[in-house]
């Protein structure tokens, strides 16, 4: 009975909250915008037996999911409308038959996904949703059955889901020559990112700080700024590419933090450009860690720019690497005095959010998640204040004098930036 009560005051809550969430949350169906009331997740369970693991969801109201599994790594992936989660910080955390652990989040606006790691290859069964009488939770269940390899390959080729891209932001006006800033918030929705031993997600931190520097860059009016995901949702590491390239972004500036549990002595802010070869060893890890974003959030890698096509592209790729490091140079001269940087502050590595040809672009690593002296400072407001004011002051140097941005209908132009020394 005790029981019964306990989960009688969570549905009400979830009844609430979907309530909260109003009219506003909406769907994206074709060209027809669909306004809809996001389900709430109140609860999410792992059972199993006889060679079968079944994902038991306890939702305000019912929904449609769809899955599909995938290789390298291995792992099942269910695709839902927009899902509210209000689950336990452990849930998903816990092996269960053939799953090892699940992840959850918002994937793309209007649609949530749970990305499921497989602990064995596993094929997905049965998806059914039922209606609990007695206190009129839904119940969405998703049954994975053991399979062998070859079995496992075929359902992969076969699933081969393609997910839409996200949509880049409307483009701003043609008459608007301001510079355009890309502020890009590493990981989000079912890509946490690095996570502290407080539990506090790397998606969140930078979040926070990107939007903290946009306020910044708008407050000036002397740019215009966008954010390649402005809540908290998964968007592939190509489309951050592809967002700025089309938007004929004159800086790319993406906002992470690192973690390395193993040595919580080390902490200190890097800044890296892009680079076939990477400066050290440690900074080809952390590429190649950050480049595995799209796997873990259950989508197929798309490098985006990668061959150079022909000479002219080639020159302008450099040209464009030139200009990076030259901003890079111009921010660790504004970032030393107001945060503490690590021993080697400016580094080289193949990020894959760093590749594109015609836009200048830099990863700042913001410090260490691992680091109680970082995370405190991470999460602080004069910090940040502190912070995004030396990342402004650097935009504004390397802005400083190019008259040559300021023309009516500017074409791409990564050759007219040219970075100012400090």
């Amino acid at each position: 009975m005790l029981a019964s009560s306990r989960l009688l005051r969570s549905i009400a809550l979830a009844a609430s909250l979907v309530s909260a969430a109003g009219p506003d949350v909406r769907a994206q169906d074709g060209d027809k915008i669909v306004r809809a009331q996001a389900a709430v997740a109140i609860a999410a369970e792992l059972s199993s037996g006889g060679g079968i693991t079944k994902l038991t969801l306890t939702l305000s109201k019912a929904i449609d999911a769809r899955a599909f599994v995938m290789e390298r790594p291995d792992r099942a992936v269910i695709d839902l409308a927009e899902v509210n989660f209000q689950l336990g910080a452990e849930t998903g955390r816990k092996r269960e038959g053939v799953v090892s652990s699940f992840r959850y989040g918002l994937f793309a606006p209007g649609r949530s996904r749970i990305v499921v790691d497989l602990a064995q290859p596993a094929t997905v069964g049965k998806i059914e949703t039922v209606t609990r009488p007695r206190d009129g939770a839904v119940l969405l269940s998703v049954e994975f059955q053991r399979s062998d390899r070859d079995g496992f390959r075929r359902a992969a080729v076969a699933s081969d889901p393609a997910p839409q891209a996200r949509k880049a932001s409307a483009q701003a006006e043609a008459t608007d020559a301001r510079p355009l800033i890309m502020v890009d918030a590493g990981h989000g929705g079912t890509d946490p990112g690095a996570i502290a031993a407080t539990g506090v997600f790397e998606k969140d931190i930078v979040f926070g700080f990107a939007q903290a520097l946009v306020a910044r860059l708008e407050s000036g009016g002397r740019y215009r700024v966008r954010m390649t995901r402005d809540r908290d949702v998964f968007v592939p590491l190509s489309e951050r590419v592809r967002v700025a390239r089309e938007a004929k972004a004159d800086l790319f500036v993406s906002i992470h933090a690192d973690s390395i549990q193993s040595a919580p002595q080390v902490r200190g802010a890097t800044i890296y450009t892009g680079s076939e070869k990477a400066t050290d060893a440690e900074s080809a890890r952390l590429a190649e860690r950050e480049n595995r974003a799209d796997a873990a959030a259950g989508t197929e890698s798309n490098e985006g720019p990668g061959h150079v096509a022909d000479i002219l592209q080639e020159l302008t790729l450099r040209e464009t690497r030139t200009f990076s490091s030259g901003f890079a140079k111009g921010l660790m001269a504004q970032l030393g005095p107001v945060m503490e940087m690590s021993p080697k502050p400016h580094r080289e590595a193949g990020f894959m959010v760093l590749r594109s040809p015609d836009v200048p672009s830099v990863l700042v690593e913001l410090g260490y998640l691992s680091s109680k002296r970082d995370l405190d400072l991470l999460q602080s407001d004069a910090w940040r204040a502190d912070v995004t004011g030396g990342m402004a002051k650097a935009i504004d140097a390397f802005f400083g004098n190019r008259t040559s941005l300021m023309r009516p209908n500017p074409p791409r132009r990564s050759a007219a930036i040219a970075p100012v020394s400090p």
